[in-house]
């Protein structure tokens, strides 16, 4: 900026605070206050008590205000979450599709599916546990499709609800009770199999036929003996909370599963027989003719042998082993019925592979078909199989990624139902 242009600019700065400047001064008399100030002494000199004293007032004034806090605090907390209640929960997605899924009563477009779950679990007195399971989910029709429902389904229309409610307590050093009124069979079992399925719920429990379950009202025991010794039963009645009926009724809709067990660190048996009424929810793992298979008054009696095994580490071509063999018959069957079904399940697991806590499955199974009718069948039973293999790998210790290959054949009614599938499924665990 030139001279001329820098005085030019002072000047107008001063002609602005002139006004200013008198004003102030006919305000404020500086020599009255000056006077003021000399007329009035100090009562008292300041020194380092009087630091003191003021930061001591301060210390004990925040002190009070601090411990009103913590009250308060602990009256929230008194209406809150008590401190022996855990939550976790994950959320599921999934995309894929089925080629021959419009055989089946599915699709074969590519869909999607998610689930979003949290599990709260509370103790009461150290030994015992309230478990509430949220949960909620939307899914494309191939994935609610029984035939190749996805092992993380559930299609609650994006509503987040209740899914499970159950209390376990102990009695003695062994036995373990449950009750609950949304609970299925084989929470309470001495677990039967270790194979973790990848794509399909046909999989689960070492073959999904006789422990075909449903959540529903139920209770029941579990002993396990230090020697590895077990046995288990329990009842869930769908019927139990009906207008008509009620729990153990003769309208029941219920299974009645007792198992006996025996189980070490590496290798597991057991045999579960399962009596059934009025019972269909084994469609998971079944053709037509077996999930539509019960007695004149509705009863079937079933009974599920399994087995695993697993070997000494992990990282070796040898795999974990777990298989399955079910027996279903109808006890009155009608005439021209199906009176006896069977299925089996190998599922096969190799363990931290290529990275630590990666898992490559393969399973197959038969699906619970028909091998005996009373009488003469109006209808051929079809010779179905099943099959799933995967790959699961952890990019950290909180997401789990899945790519799986799926397929079968005559897998419901006749020799048109062959199934192709792909899918990628991927978990958030919290």
């Amino acid at each position: 900026m030139k001279l001329f242009q820098q005085l030019l600019v002072a000047g107008a700065s001063l002609s602005l605070l002139a006004p200013i400047a008198a004003q102030a001064s006919d305000a404020v008399n500086v020599e009255e206050m000056n006077s003021y100030a000399r007329s009035q002494k100090s009562s008292s000199r300041l020194d380092s008590n009087t630091f003191i004293n003021e930061i001591s007032e301060d210390v004990a004034n925040l002190k009070g205000r601090v411990d009103g806090l913590e009250a308060r605090q602990n009256e929230f907390e008194a209406g809150g979450f008590t401190d022996t209640t855990t939550m976790d929960g994950k959320a599921v997605m999934w995309i894929g599709a089925v080629d021959g899924g419009n055989e089946i009563g599915g699709s074969e477009t590519v869909g999607t599916g998610y689930v979003y779950s949290m599990n709260l679990n509370t103790s009461f007195t150290g030994d015992d546990n309230l478990y509430v399971r949220l949960k909620g989910g939307e899914n494309a029709p191939q994935w609610k499709n029984k035939a190749t429902y996805h092992i993380e389904t559930k299609d609650t229309s994006d509503d987040f609800k209740v899914d499970k409610m159950w209390y376990t307590f102990p009695i003695g050093d062994n036995i373990t009770a449950f009750a609950g009124p949304r609970i299925e069979n084989y929470y309470m079992y001495i677990t039967p199999s270790i194979y973790k399925p990848g794509a399909l719920k046909s999989m689960k429990l070492g073959g999904n036929s006789n422990f075909g379950a449903s959540t529903d009202v139920g209770f029941g025991f579990k002993y396990e003996a230090d020697n590895g010794f077990g046995v288990a039963t329990n009842i869930v009645d769908k019927n139990a909370d009906a207008a008509t009926g009620g729990l153990l009724s003769d309208e029941s809709v219920r299974k009645w599963d007792t198992q006996i067990a025996y189980t070490t660190d590496r290798w597991h048996l057991s045999a579960t027989l399962s009596d059934a009424q009025n019972w269909t929810s084994q469609a998971y793992n079944a053709t037509t003719l077996g999930k539509g298979m019960k007695g004149s008054d509705g009863d079937t009696t079933g009974y599920a042998f399994r087995g695993y095994w697993m070997p000494e580490e992990s990282g070796t071509a040898v795999p974990e082993i777990s298989v399955g063999y079910d027996t279903k018959t109808a006890d009155t069957p009608a005439a021209g019925a199906a009176k006896e079904a069977d299925s089996y399940f190998v599922g096969l697991t190799w363990k931290d592979m290529f990275q630590a806590d990666d898992r490559i499955g393969l399973a197959f199974t038969q699906p619970l078909k028909q091998t005996e009718c009373n009488g003469t069948c109006s209808s051929t039973e079809v010779d179905p199989f099943v099959w799933e293999a995967y790959y699961a790998f952890k990019p950290n210790d909180s997401i789990e990624v899945r790519p799986a290959v799926f397929g079968g054949s005559d897998v419901l009614a006749d020799t048109d139902d062959d199934i192709f599938g792909v899918l990628l499924t991927s978990t958030f665990k919290f």
